[in-house]
């Protein structure tokens, strides 16, 4: 399947949805939770991003405290996310939400290609209700302008815990670039990120 998003279709999301405040950090940042599959790959794009100054890979979604054999299982109730902190006078939520929407395929239920199982589900979790208009709207505005040729299945719901993984998934892909799940999943997920938004990207 060809995914048709590109530089012009953020522009259509941002254009859009426009600016909104967000949940406060701390020092004027704000906070995103997103699953979008493995959490490696998500990880590795955001951290390239001007504006995220932290991104935390975790689990959020289910009730307690897991590791990462456990919510493995499927059966924690839990999604792999990554936290990120970013500054919204660099890059805005909705700008957040369109870098999220194009380095992973939200048509896809409970999978990510050869990642399957609700841990690798594609999910939203908003900090506030201004954060909720703003992953609803994106939803809404992708699937009038026909990004993908299948439904948006994409879950949006309230932001509860986040559970940090083992120190182990932490900057995975910066220490195991050569590792296999490396060479053949995330280094092509972040040629097309650095291509489509190059003028993006922290020097």
């Amino acid at each position: 399947m060809k995914i048709k998003f590109t530089i012009f279709a953020m522009i259509i999301l941002v254009g859009i949805i426009g600016r909104i405040d967000t949940v406060t950090a701390g020092n004027n940042e704000e906070i995103a939770t997103l699953a979008g599959g493995c959490f490696w790959c998500l990880e590795a794009v955001f951290e390239e991003l001007q504006g995220v100054s932290e991104v935390e890979s975790g689990f959020a979604g289910g009730r307690f405290d897991a590791s990462y054999q456990e919510v493995c299982s499927g059966e924690t109730g839990h999604a792999e996310v990554v936290q990120i902190t970013f500054d919204p006078a660099v890059i805005s939520y909705a700008e957040i939400l369109a870098v999220f929407f194009s380095v992973h395929d939200p048509t896809t239920l409970n999978r990510q290609g050869a990642d399957v199982g609700t841990q690798y589900r594609s999910a939203v979790y908003y900090h506030d209700d201004s954060q909720k208009a703003i992953a609803e709207k994106a939803i809404t505005t992708l699937t009038k302008e026909k990004i993908w040729p299948n439904p948006v299945v994409t879950e949006i719901a309230p932001y509860d815990k986040f559970f940090i993984a083992e120190d182990g998934h932490q900057d995975y892909y910066k220490n195991n670039r050569n590792q296999g799940y490396c060479q053949v999943v995330i280094n092509p997920k972040l040629a097309k990120f650095r291509k489509e938004f190059a003028d993006r990207l922290k020097d």
